[in-house]
Order: structure tokens, then C-alpha cells, then sequence
């Protein structure tokens, strides 16, 4: 199974918990702690299954939930929450969640869920989630990239860098959402850290020809473009 797991949770023994058993399954795993960072990171980044907690700081899993719907984001929801009344089930329900797991849980449990979702979606074995940009081709599912055809061989970070710029095309991405989408919630992680790894994706674009892909932004961020820059 390739699949990429957004976990959203307050909790940070919850959010590590979750990150290396999800891990241990051979998922990838992107964390953060509140309900603004989470509806960023799902609304820009490309997951297979989202797991919400209710109990957010900034906006509720319910709010968050709603956003993401309202937005046309199709992913798997299963909200994680102590409130295990059945109401707050229904609501979660209602919103447009795929699923309601109460703490405290099973972890074996809640793995069988989340797996349960991606055959349902067909994340597990289905149609590879590919982007295209020029003669670019990112292959999230099994986390691969060429250009004209050459492979280019990245690291985790580097490649969900090159992920998200390469699936909002022409549009300037920040810092901070690089950040999220490589990083997670790590704390030693900064903006410094995003520079860096921008240099190790351009140098390796560069060895395949691909060296004016990702561009900088003075002052907001990167954006990713198929075409040459133009001459002064």
C-alpha cells in the first residue's frame, strides 16, 4: 500500500503515536496541530485519507471538515475525537466524514479504517495520482519523477516539495506551506530548512535540464512553470 495521511490533532504524544504506527504500515505521514494549519495542508497538499480530531485549537474538526466540502475535497475523512456521544457522531457524519473513531482507540482498529477507506476509494490499488507539468511527470502513488523521460531520483522532503509546487502550477506557494507539506508539525523544522532542500531539488532538476522549473519569488515563496524564463 502507497498511501499519504494527513493527521490532525492537538494531542502531540496522539500526533506522534499516529505518525510512527502509520509509518510502520509503509504510509507517509504529514502532521499539524490545529485546525487553520490542517485545512491548509488539506487543501493544498494531495492526501488519501485525512484523520481529524473534533477538539482543535483555531478551527473545530467539525469547521474544518465543513471547509474542506465546501471546497469540492473529495478525501476520505475519519474523525478521531473523545466526544463519543451520538450526536457528535451524526454531526460528524452529517458534515461529510467517512468514518467516527473514539478515543481512546485501538490502533489495530483504526488502521483497518483507514485501509477500509482507501479501498474504497481505490487509493490502495487504483489509477495512479500523476501530475504533469511540461515534460515533467510526478507520480505521487509510487513517488517517482522523470523529465523528458530521465528519471530523477529525490528524497522524501525534496519530492514533496516538488509535489506541491508541481500540483498548483504558475501559482506562487510560501515558505510556511513548503514547510507543512515536507516538514508536517516538526518543530526544529524553519523556514531556513525549506531554502536548503529548494537547493538540492534545483541542482538535481538541473543535472536533467529541468533547472528553470522551480523559481523563486522575492519575498513570498516558489512557483513551479514548464516554461523557459524569458531573456532581459
Amino acid at each position: 500500500m502507497s498511501a499519504r495521511v494527513l493527521v490532525v490533532d492537538d494531542e502531540p504524544g496522539v500526533r506522534r503515536a499516529l505518525e510512527r504506527g502509520l509509518r510502520a504500515e509503509g504510509m507517509e505521514v504529514v502532521t499539524a496541530a490545529d485546525g487553520n494549519s490542517g485545512l491548509r495542508a488539506a487543501l493544498t497538499g494531495s492526501f488519501d485519507v485525512v484523520l481529524l480530531d473534533i477538539m482543535l485549537p483555531g478551527l473545530s474538526g467539525y469547521r474544518v471538515l465543513e471547509r474542506l466540502r465546501a471546497e469540492g475535497v473529495r478525501t476520505p475523512v475519519l474523525m478521531i475525537s473523545a466526544k463519543d456521544g451520538e450526536v457528535d457522531q451524526a454531526d460528524g457524519l452529517d458534515l461529510g466524514a467517512d468514518g467516527y473513531l473514539v478515543k481512546p482507540f485501538s490502533f489495530v482498529v483504526l488502521v483497518a479504517q483507514v485501509k477500509a477507506l482507501l479501498r474504497r476509494s481505490g487509493a490502495d490499488n487504483g489509477p495512479r495520482d500523476v501530475l504533469r507539468l511540461g515534460e515533467l511527470i510526478v507520480d505521487r502513488a509510487v513517488r517517482e519523477v522523470s523529465w523528458a523521460g530521465a528519471p530523477v531520483a529525490l528524497s522524501p522532503r525534496e519530492f514533496a516539495v516538488l509535489a506541491t509546487l508541481a500540483g498548483r502550477p504558475g501559482v506562487v506557494v510560501s515558505k510556511d506551506e513548503l514547510l507543512r507539506a515536507a516538514w508536517g508539525d516538526e518543530q526544529a523544522a524553519t523556514r531556513n530548512a525549506v531554502e536548503v532542500y529548494v537547493g538540492y531539488l534545483r541542482r538535481k532538476l538541473e543535472a536533467v535540464g529541468a533547472g528553470h522549473l522551480v523559481r523563486t519569488v522575492r519575498g513570498h515563496g516558489y512557483l513551479a512553470s514548464a516554461e523557459a524564463p524569458r531573456e532581459a
